[in-house]
This record gives structure tokens, C-alpha cells and sequence, in this order.
């Protein structure tokens, strides 16, 4: 194919004149001349490419072709042109983001709430479980009442149960072998502190009745090869009841504010023939009335020497004094009950 070949105007084609512009008889003398459209560039592999329908050669009507700027190629940088605008995607990102931010929102508000509800739902039942743990206490404590309440009952009933080794170890130190020059027996500190001092104990008057009406006044108390000076400062023939009193402090025993009943276990300890420390059990046998004194009579073992002993309950109290016993008998002794003597002495 001839280089300058002009489709519009064949006999043109071969010429020498060939790279020359055709020119139309028909175009006015002043009229511009028109340049025609390009050939097609040949390929590398040497063979034209296809010419579509819609890019053939319009007629010749002195007008320029519309341009297919989709058919060639264009050698342009690839990427926007410079100093073109962003792309315009920043607003949809933001209300991406924003969108999320709510949602997100709403979701912790959600759960919030949830967490809330179950505090408040917590916190109601544990206040139902307090309360019914308070009112379970509340019946525990009345029933633990109600079942001290009738243990006091029965042992006020029974006299309680007496633990022989506790309340012996518990009242020894206060009790005493008194000695005269004529007779021992016993003593024990009891009641109130005295006003100058010292101790003040009780015995009976017969065990020192020789060396009273002797007027001799001291005497001497003698407990686990101890010995204190001590001195008759009172006596109650009436009643077999005498004061002793020592310089020395000794712990004082309790009286008891009633009378035993009969088969309450009772504890004496005295020094039956001057065995000081001598500890025996019995019951209270019954009361009797001798010679116009009330007595409380029990069985605990006495003899010669336990005149002047405390009879104790099981409480650690003195109930009575111990003062006779029936001779030639076992298991009759008796006690000047502790109201007897407590109406006798101020001190008790």
C-alpha cells in the first residue's frame, strides 16, 4: 500500500503528486483548504487493524469525523492527572465510622443496663437471704433459751449434778483445821471483807467453847503444814456459832441465798480427827427441827473434828454448817442451814 493513498480519491494513488492534499473542484477559491483523516498505523507484525463500521471514512461533506477516543490508544500516565481533585470518599468513611461509633454505643448501654439489673436482682436476694439467716438466728436463740430455761428447771428440780472433784478442788483453799489448846474442828472464811482488814471465819461454838470461857482468845488455823495466828472475836452459844478472825487474806466461800431440798446432792469437807482437807458426798436427808433450832439433816460422812465445816451444792455454795451427827450411825449428820446463820452474822 502506497503511503499516501487517499480512499476518496483512488486515481491519486501511484502519482507522483500522491503526498499531496486533494483538492475539490467544488470548494470556492477562498474557502480554506481541509485536511482528510490519517491512515491507519500499521502494526509491528505488519497488517493493519480491523476498521469497524463505526470508524469508516464519512463521505466527504467538508466536515471532520467524530473522534473515537475509545478505538486508540493513548500513551498517558496511568493515575489521576495532576493537580486533580482527591476522590470524594472521606464523607462515606465518616458516617461508616460514625455509624459504628452508635451502634457501639448502643450496644454498651445495653449491656450496662443488663449488668445493672442483675446487681439490683443480686442485691435483693442477698438481702432476702440476710434476713432469713437473722430470723433463723432469732429462733435459734429462743429455742437455745427455751432449752436453758428447762435445764434450769430440771436442776432446780434435782439439785443439779455435782462434780465432787471440781467443787472440792474449788472451795479447799478457804476451808481450815482450827486448834485450841482443848479441841480442834473446823473453819472456813466466808462472806463480806472485814473492816480492818484480814479475814473473818465461821466455826461452831463448842469447838471453842473451853478456851472462851477461859478467856483465851487466840487460836491458830493450820491448812497443808501452813499455820496462821487467828483470835475469837465473837461468839453465839444460842446457835453453835463463833467468829474467828485473821490478819491474813484467804479467799472467801459464797452462801447460798435458799435452803437446799431434799435430795440435793451435798459435799462437806472438814478434818474428821484432824485429817484437815477431808472431802465426803452425800444428799440432804431432811430438815428437823431439835431443842427449838431448825436443822438440815444429810448423809455425807462427818465425825469429831468436821464440827465447823462448810456443806456445800453443787453451785460452790455453803448451805449449812456442819455440827452433829447421830452416834453410834452411819449416814446422819447435821448442818445448821446457811439462812440460820446468815440471819446470826452481820458479815455473811
Amino acid at each position: 500500500m502506497t503511503a499516501g493513498y487517499d480512499p476518496s480519491n483512488p486515481v491519486a494513488s501511484g502519482t507522483s503528486d500522491s503526498f499531496d492534499r486533494p483538492r475539490h473542484t467544488d470548494r470556492p477559491a477562498d474557502e480554506p483548504e481541509r485536511l482528510g483523516p490519517l491512515p491507519p498505523r500499521m502494526t509491528s507484525t505488519g497488517s493493519l487493524p480491523a476498521v469497524s463500521s463505526a470508524e469508516q471514512i464519512p463521505a466527504n461533506t467538508g466536515s471532520l469525523p467524530a473522534q473515537q477516543t475509545s478505538t486508540w490508544p493513548v500513551s498517558a500516565p496511568v493515575g489521576p492527572p495532576p493537580h486533580s481533585a482527591p476522590p470524594m470518599t472521606a464523607p462515606a468513611r465518616r458516617n461508616g465510622v460514625a455509624a459504628f461509633a452508635l451502634t457501639l454505643a448502643v450496644i454498651l448501654l445495653i449491656v450496662a443496663g443488663v449488668q445493672a439489673a442483675f446487681i439490683v436482682n443480686l442485691q435483693q436476694r442477698l438481702g432476702k437471704a440476710e434476713d432469713r439467716a437473722a430470723a433463723a438466728q432469732k429462733t435459734d436463740e429462743e429455742r437455745l433459751k427455751s432449752l436453758e430455761g428447762r435445764a434450769d428447771k430440771i436442776e432446780a428440780k434435782t439439785g443439779g449434778s455435782l462434780d465432787a472433784a471440781e467443787v472440792a478442788a474449788s472451795v479447799r483453799p478457804s476451808v481450815f483445821r482450827v486448834s485450841t489448846r482443848y479441841s480442834t474442828g473446823t473453819a472456813f472464811a466466808i462472806g463480806k471483807a472485814s473492816a480492818g482488814g484480814g479475814t473473818d471465819l465461821i466455826t461452831n461454838y463448842h469447838v471453842v467453847e473451853q478456851a472462851y470461857v477461859k478467856n483465851e482468845r487466840a487460836v491458830s488455823l493450820e491448812r497443808t503444814d501452813q499455820r496462821f495466828p487467828a483470835r475469837i472475836v465473837e461468839v453465839h452459844p444460842d446457835k453453835d456459832l463463833a467468829v474467828l478472825h485473821s490478819d491474813e487474806q484467804f479467799a472467801r466461800l459464797v452462801p447460798a441465798g435458799a435452803v437446799p431440798k431434799v435430795g440435793e446432792p451435798v459435799l462437806v469437807v472438814g478434818s474428821p480427827y484432824g485429817l484437815e482437807d477431808t472431802v465426803t458426798t452425800g444428799v440432804v436427808s431432811a430438815f428437823r427441827t431439835m431443842q427449838g433450832e431448825q436443822l438440815m439433816q444429810f448423809d455425807a460422812a462427818i465425825n469429831p473434828g468436821n464440827s465447823g465445816g462448810p456443806v456445800f451444792n453443787a453451785k460452790k455454795e455453803v448451805v449449812g454448817v456442819a455440827t452433829l451427827k447421830a452416834r453410834e450411825a452411819e449416814g446422819i449428820g447435821l448442818a445448821i442451814p446457811i439462812t440460820v446463820v446468815c440471819d446470826t452474822i452481820s458479815f455473811c
